[in-house]
């Protein structure tokens, strides 16, 4: 299994590079992940953002078709960390590769959404993409914690 995580964004803040950058370096061998970041296109203007709709179709071309795909949306459904880590641990088992898809200020087109197999929410408050980044990673460390009975968990 792979992890992917494709994510609207190129330019992260500092912070946001060292957060991210230090629990992907903690993940196992077997749970690296890649990243593989798409530029945040500028608003068009009008009512419908093209940008958006551009952005949608860069991270489906980077989709696999035997991919299994998991957007993270606002109106996804959630999940505490232990059933992140029984998904984890399933993901696992399947052997299919994930990609995680972020989207841009906002959010994934339809057609990403459309193509998830999955649509999972980190919190019903609404986050800034780059710190949705740094809280997957964190929490995907801690599933593999769990799986693995690490005692970062209970830290």
């Amino acid at each position: 299994m792979k992890l992917k995580l494709l994510a609207v964004g190129t330019r992260m803040p500092q912070w946001v590079e060292a957060g991210f950058g230090e629990y992907r370096k903690r993940m196992p061998a077997e749970l690296k992940l890649e990243l593989i970041e798409i530029p945040l296109n500028p608003k068009g203007k009008g009512s419908v953002n093209p940008s958006k709709e551009n952005q949608g179709k860069a991270l489906l071309n980077l989709i696999n078709k035997q991919d299994r795909v998991i957007a993270l949306d606002v109106l996804g459904k959630s999940m505490s960390t232990e059933s992140l880590a029984g998904q984890l641990s399933q993901w696992q088992m399947d052997g299919q590769d994930i990609c995680l898809l972020i989207g841009g200020p906002d959010g994934l087109s339809a057609e990403c959404l459309a193509r998830a197999d999955m649509k999972w929410s980190l919190s019903d408050l609404t986050l800034p993409h780059s710190l949705v980044r740094v809280l997957l990673m964190e929490q995907l460390y801690r599933a593999w914690t769990i799986n693995k009975n690490h005692p970062y968990h209970r830290s």
